[in-house]
């Protein structure tokens, strides 16, 4: 659940002038990807209907995804990435044209890389219930008008279920690779617990076997600024003009997240007290520099994605629990045939190392034991994204075993 994008992940900074300018104008009400939009580098797989854990149907849905690199003949040299809560398909390359945002992940795919994309051949989709691309709130329901509040309820359960699908689509028997980090590591690790006998090597980054109470009271509060927001007219907000979209509540939402992202020392240390401009914030009418940036990115935030879809990917992370009827957390680990390395943050505050360590206990095939590698980062949570040369190193380590 972190920023996922390479704008965003950089160290923390005061807020410029030049990055005041990309805010000019109205935000749109959806920073969906629509139908009519420039695709990218996208591709798209469609399939039939889908019935969710909890018995709703999607009479059909579609997938976004990217690839890279090669599929070789005998189809074993294939990798999925799997991305974060407000993440994409867009791994790598520049923005552009149908693309907000360059790749969140340049540093670690690409030839020559960490996952080395002159061997393996990448792929990337966006999940279920997203808004770049695959089938979410946003998109048209049969009535011809967006589904919004009516999109189903997913788990993580139900979004690996749609990834095995375009599995099966490209040919995929098995992975010879699955990397995730932070939801998108739910995803992994539910994917090899699910289906051991389909992934080789698995990389669980920065993510934990289960979302815990506080982990939800956290995200409760983020929906709950989104469905305050009178703009937000009950998720009916696709018509409204720009500026009067759900972007209040949706940049709140955005705001609180970003404060369990990175961690105390990383913004003591970058903002200390320091004033946004000259003008005091004490009984003056001016702002902390922390203030200015914390606003700077909800803002940004709400030109790149959905409201809708930010509550139903929260809510599908709420669902994680890999022992859920399966005898328990440590019984479904117990599943995992695959050769694993499981990384967490010390600095991370909001999913805390002892979830990583409880994996790489549970689990027969770890590089490095019953301990979870940890790389000490000033950066929390979003560390598994900035530090690319350590976590880099340890994901060729695994793609070398």
């Amino acid at each position: 659940m972190d920023w996922q994008t390479s704008e965003d992940t950089v160290p923390s900074a005061p807020v410029t002038e030049a990055d005041a300018r990309q805010l000019l104008g109205r935000p749109p009400a959806t920073g969906a990807w629509r139908d009519g939009d420039p695709a990218g580098d996208r591709r798209f797989a469609g399939f039939g209907s889908f019935r969710t854990e909890g018995g709703r149907e999607l009479p059909a849905y579609r997938l976004a995804y990217e690839t890279w690199g090669e599929l070789n003949a005998t189809r074993d040299n294939a990798v999925l990435v799997l991305h974060a809560l407000t993440g994409d398909s867009h791994v790598r390359g520049p923005a552009g044209a149908g693309h907000p945002t360059s790749g969140w992940w340049d540093d670690i795919v690409g030839p020559g890389g960490p996952i080395d994309t002159d061997r393996w051949f990448v792929v990337a989709p966006n999940m279920l219930g997203g808004c770049q691309g695959s089938t979410g709130p946003a998109s048209i329901a049969p009535d011809g008008y967006e589904w919004a509040t009516r999109f189903p309820y997913l788990t993580i359960r139900d979004q690996v279920a749609a990834q095995v699908r375009l599995a099966d689509a490209l040919g995929i028997d098995v992975w010879a690779g699955v990397v995730g980090g932070s939801m998108g590591g739910m995803h992994a690790l539910e994917w090899a617990v699910a289906h051991p006998e389909r992934v080789e090597r698995l990389g669980v980054l920065s993510a934990p076997p289960v979302n815990t109470a506080d982990q939800i009271a956290l995200n409760s509060v983020q929906l709950e600024a989104i469905r305050i927001d009178p703009r937000f007219l009950a998720g009916e907000y696709y018509d409204s003009p720009d500026g009067d979209g759900p972007t209040r509540g949706l940049a709140l939402a955005r705001r609180m997240a970003l404060l369990n992202y990175r961690s105390p020392t990383e913004l003591n240390q970058r903002f200390q007290r320091t004033w946004q401009s000259g003008v005091s914030p004490l009984g003056h009418g001016g702002r902390f520099a922390v203030e200015s940036y914390l606003d700077f990115h909800g803002n940004k935030f709400t030109r790149r994605f959905d409201a809708n879809s930010y509550i139903t990917l929260v809510e599908a992370m709420n669902s994680h629990d890999v022992g859920r009827d399966r005898g328990g957390i440590e019984d479904a680990l117990a599943r995992v045939t695959a050769q694993t390395l499981v990384l967490g943050i010390d600095s991370d505050r909001l999913f805390p190392i002892d979830g990583q360590h409880r994996i790489a206990r549970g689990i027969r095939r770890t590089l490095d034991g019953e301990r979870s590698v940890v790389l000490a980062s000033d950066f929390g949570h979003d560390g598994f994204l900035i530090e690319t040369h350590a976590v880099g190193a340890h994901l060729r380590r695994l793609f070398e075993s």
